[in-house]
């Protein structure tokens, strides 16, 4: 779980560095980088690449296309570590959705911790002047539709093989990035291509090490230590970039870690 959340940490660093490409560019290399290591494994182990529930796999592709998008967007308005702060709320809209979609039961006490978390959203934006709302904004919504990912993959359960889920992903991001990207296309120089290439790599690897870490250890251990991102990605951004955090900003981000955190331990507890 400490190798993912380093690689999502280097992951997040490049897409920031990359400010001068549209984002529609880079969701366009992130996605195409990640198709290298997906195609081969699906034919090599000849898992059926057009999947089971294809209405499915092309709404949690489409959900996840709009949630990258947002994520990488908002990182290039507010501070990293704020940002995937955010982001990592999606359990929260995934609670709310599986109540109505998926009927499930959300234990009160889930509740508690979960409105921890929001509190710290709301420290972030209505105390912290610094952070500005437009770049709160995309992150909260890409943490919504983070949120409807979550749900599709459960109503898609076991019927299709987790990397045929990734693979339609990045398909279509690939298909659609690269064409939104068309007209304000910048031709990468030098170094420019090993980075927006790189993309694909840390964020293959960063999810192929978090589902390691899930199948190997205990949830309510190994879990909370995906939240080592946000202090990666904090330090990082502090060091590259020279970024920032008022007072009022930690207070938030230490909120929403810690009622996630607690969330995490007590659902898998129960």
């Amino acid at each position: 779980m400490i190798i993912s959340a380093l690689a999502f940490t280097f992951l997040n660093v490049f897409v920031k560095s990359l400010s001068n490409f549209s984002v529609y560019q880079i969701v366009f290399f992130r996605a195409l980088g990640s198709l290298f290591f997906t195609f081969p494994f699906l034919i090599k182990n000849k898992i059926s690449i057009l999947g089971n529930k294809k209405g499915l796999l092309i709404l949690r592709s489409v959900f996840g296309l709009i949630s990258m998008t947002l994520f990488f967007l908002s990182i290039k308005y507010i501070a990293m570590g704020t940002a995937v702060s955010i982001r990592y709320i999606a359990p929260i809209f995934a609670a709310f959705f599986a109540l109505f979609f998926l009927k499930e039961k959300v234990r009160p006490i889930q509740w508690l911790f979960f409105g921890i978390a929001f509190l710290g959203v709301v420290i972030l934006k209505g105390f912290d002047s610094e952070t500005p709302l437009e770049g709160l904004m995309y992150a909260l919504i890409s943490a919504l539709f983070s949120g409807l990912v979550f749900i599709t993959i459960r109503k898609i359960g076991n019927d299709d093989h987790p990397v045929v889920v990734v693979n339609y992903f990045m398909v279509i991001s690939t298909v659609i990035g690269g064409i939104l990207a068309i007209n304000s296309w910048i031709m990468p120089i030098g170094v420019e291509w090993l980075i927006l290439m790189s993309l694909g790599v840390f964020g293959y690897f960063a999810q192929l090490y978090m589902t390691k870490a899930m199948q190997i250890g205990e949830t309510n251990q190994v879990a909370p230590l995906k939240y080592l991102e946000v202090i990666f990605t904090m330090i990082m951004g502090l060091v590259w970039f020279g970024e920032t955090y008022t007072m009022f900003s930690l207070v938030g981000i230490l909120l929403i870690i810690f009622g996630l955190t607690l969330n995490v331990v007590t659902k898998k507890k129960s």
